[in-house]
């Protein structure tokens, strides 16, 4: 072998030395008895869920707000991104619930409005799991939540009653059904008891997301010199403090703290309706595997159970009037006060009188 020929071939064994050295060892192959492990695939989300909104939607600092902090809560515990389909129309219901239930295991719906829709989704997927907030649908797959708005409404009636100085009062409603009927019921009969001079002006906006219509329904009950209007109709109400804001005015929430709405502290209080611990609880209740379907088992959320009060995010209620409201409360607590819920029951209803 020539010295050239020598060079040449200890240049080749030195790169397939490199080479050798780069390269990965073979992994030992399984012995007697023992397997193959398989690669892990990472772990699926353990719990599913989502929210259709009602025509409302996200952004009416109200109801649907309430709702979908409650679920954001829970997703947050669960390390579980949560779904959002926002209607823009009552028409979207059907296809939204349907959307929904075909991507998650427990879909929510808020709105009383959702009825028809949800008795036809629980029907059609009836291996999934469906929470319905505001109405009662009697199906095993699902869980309904309502309120005694009435009660709550009864308590900020009263602080109306005992604020205003014309001895006028307004209530702007959302769409005339029982369930704005019943905070109706329950603000007159507050504003009644704690004040049996004054009267209350009702109004209807027809609709909950027109804030628009809202602050003219507002405007023209404060030209009626109502000095303390209580709302609820979701963001029409948005208009109510609006107008509060422009006109000097008490204003009332309803659902959430409404007081940072207003830019010159124009809300006096709010009617706090917890629907956020409404859809945490029914959440909740799927994933400790002790769902509630059916109507015999839909819950009731009043005073008693912290589902509704009360709010003062503003400072507006003076010490002594809470101490007041809170005289009411207690009756209502014990029994002692029955707060009417529907206009029916407002008729026969009496002021009631703290001794």
């Amino acid at each position: 072998m020539t010295k050239k020929n020598l060079c040449l071939l200890l240049a080749f064994v030195m790169i397939l030395a490199m080479f050798a050295g780069c390269s990965k060892p073979a992994e030992p192959a399984p012995g007697p008895g023992e397997e193959e492990e398989t690669p892990v695939e990472p772990e699926a989300p353990k719990y599913s869920f989502g929210m259709v909104t009602d025509v409302g939607g996200i952004g009416d600092k109200s109801f649907n707000d309430s709702a979908w902090a409650g679920i954001e809560k829970a997703g947050k515990e669960l390390d579980v991104e949560p779904k959002l389909l926002q209607s823009t129309k009552q028409d979207d219901y059907p296809p939204n619930l349907g959307n929904m239930a075909q991507s998650v295991d427990l879909t929510l719906a808020v709105g009383f409005l959702f009825e028809d829709a949800m008795n036809t989704s629980a029907d059609q997927y009836p291996d999934k799991l469906f929470g319905l907030i505001d109405e009662v649908v009697d199906k095993p797959n699902v869980m309904s939540v309502t309120f005694k708005e009435h009660e709550g409404s009864f308590l900020v009636g009263v602080i109306a009653g005992l604020t205003t100085k014309s001895n006028v009062i307004g209530f702007v409603g959302g769409m005339d059904f029982p369930v704005i009927n019943r905070f109706e019921a329950g603000f007159v009969a507050g504003v009644k008891s704690a004040n049996p001079k004054a009267k209350v002006l009702i109004n209807y906006t027809g609709a909950f997301d027109d804030p628009d219509k809202g602050k003219e329904v507002a405007l023209t009950q404060f030209q009626q010199k109502a000095d303390v209007i209580f709302h609820a109709s979701g963001a029409c109400g948005i208009g109510v403090i609006q107008a509060a804001d422009e006109k000097d005015f008490w204003a009332i929430g309803v659902d959430m703290d409404q007081s940072a709405e207003s830019t010159k502290n124009k809300v006096l209080c709010s009617m706090v309706k917890r629907v956020d611990t409404a859809t945490y609880t029914v959440i909740m209740s799927y994933v400790d595997n002790d769902f509630k379907g059916g109507a015999d088992k839909a819950l009731e959320l009043g005073l008693k159970e912290e589902g509704v009060g009360y709010s003062d995010g503003g400072k507006n209620v003076s010490a002594a009037l809470a101490a007041e409201t809170d005289k009411y409360k207690a009756a209502i607590n014990d029994g002692t006060l029955v707060v009417p819920a529907t206009r029916e029951e407002l008729k026969d209803f009496k002021p009631f009188e703290i001794k």
